[in-house]
């Protein structure tokens, strides 16, 4: 994932946790707020301690981000968000893992609509 698609200063998380929307499932919470800078998006993941160690959050950091990336084109624009990861995606399958932060987004209304994601799929399997 590009550095400026990225979420990194404290600044805009405290603003997102405090100004934004949030929607949770079993394994992922998404708080966002609209950004008129933000283009097309940006993304912060927060793993916090109660997940495992370092090697399990990174690697779900990680995860989170190529879900995002193959995802990109499906999520609306000038939109900061960030992904909480809650513990029980760590004993997920990558499968699993894209199918669940796709549901958190789209219950967010963060997908574009159906007719636009459909277009993609078609050009995807081209």
């Amino acid at each position: 994932m590009h550095r400026k698609l990225r979420l990194r200063n404290r600044e805009d998380f405290s603003r997102i946790y405090r100004g934004g929307k949030s929607f949770a499932n079993g394994q992922f919470v998404v708080y966002w707020s609209k950004q008129p800078t933000a283009e097309p998006f940006r993304l912060g993941v927060s793993a916090s301690k109660k997940i495992g160690n370092a090697v399990v959050r990174n690697r779900m950091r990680r995860m989170i981000k190529e879900i995002v990336r193959h995802q990109a084109n499906r999520i609306v624009p000038k939109t900061d968000f960030i992904l909480i990861v809650r513990k029980p995606a760590t004993e997920m399958k990558m499968k699993e893992m894209e199918k669940s932060v796709l549901h958190v987004l789209k219950k967010a209304g963060m997908l574009k609509s159906a007719s636009n994601a459909s277009s993609t799929k078609v050009k995807q399997a081209d």
